[in-house]
């Protein structure tokens, strides 16, 4: 099976959205893509809420939002209480639970929206992308995503391996895909449980790939050991 029809529910799995969540479980247990589409979703789950700093929009923009949602909550106000109701789901095993107010839920979906727009731009409007890292055997346990926000972008890592006595981990940039890598000074330990938080210094628009391996301390000029982790740009 190269998918299945459940891989929509996957991302209210990892939510808590799912009314019989212990059903899809068992569903993960034969589903090869299903539990690809949770462990991805997962990933960027558990660590965006730690990478994304609070940000303050701006008054115009407080307004043109507010104003979407009482424009909304009008509309459901003149088309009756129960005109937010999605229809019934015909097809699927798994069913969503969201509790919401009568008439509205369309303006609750509206402003929370909004509140993610502003949070993942940090008020500017720069898009945001998360991309996963493909981790070697050894670091199998870890969660590892890039988040990029414009031509910036932030390692957040999960889990990783201490490095070894008298080693530290490097980031390195590719441009193309047959050059050489380069050696950047982002030089960093993790915490005892595994987790760092390591800004590229770099702007992307050229970066292919983003590695990070294990160098002595003080940084090489050359890979000097295999890639932990790469993450394709």
């Amino acid at each position: 099976m190269n998918d299945c029809e459940h891989r929509m529910d996957a991302a209210a799995y990892v939510l808590g959205a799912l009314d019989d969540d212990g059903r899809y479980r068992e569903h993960l247990a034969g589903c090869a893509p299903c539990r690809a589409e949770v462990g991805e979703l997962q990933a960027v789950a558990d660590v965006l809420p730690a990478t994304v700093a609070p940000a303050v929009a701006s008054r115009a923009l407080r307004g043109r939002i507010m104003a979407s949602v009482h424009s909304e909550a009008e509309l459901l106000r003149a088309a009756g209480e129960r005109a937010d109701e999605p229809p019934v789901r015909q097809r699927g095993i798994f069913s969503r639970r969201l509790w919401l107010p009568a008439g509205g839920a369309a303006a609750f979906a509206a402003a929370l929206a909004a509140v993610l727009v502003i949070a993942l731009s940090g008020g500017s409007g720069s898009p945001v992308r998360v991309r996963s890292a493909v981790l070697a055997a050894s670091e199998s346990g870890a969660r590892v995503v890039l988040i990029e926000r414009g031509h910036r972008g932030e390692l957040v890592l999960r889990g990783m391996r201490q490095a070894p006595p008298g080693q530290i981990f490097e980031v390195w940039l590719k441009r193309g895909s047959t050059a050489a890598p380069q050696a950047t000074d982002a030089l960093f330990g993790v915490t005892s449980a595994g987790n760092a938080t390591v800004s590229v210094p770099s702007d992307l628009r050229r970066v292919s790939e983003i590695l990070v391996t294990h160098e002595p301390v003080g940084g090489s000029l050359h890979p000097t050991s295999v890639p932990l982790l790469h993450v394709p740009v």
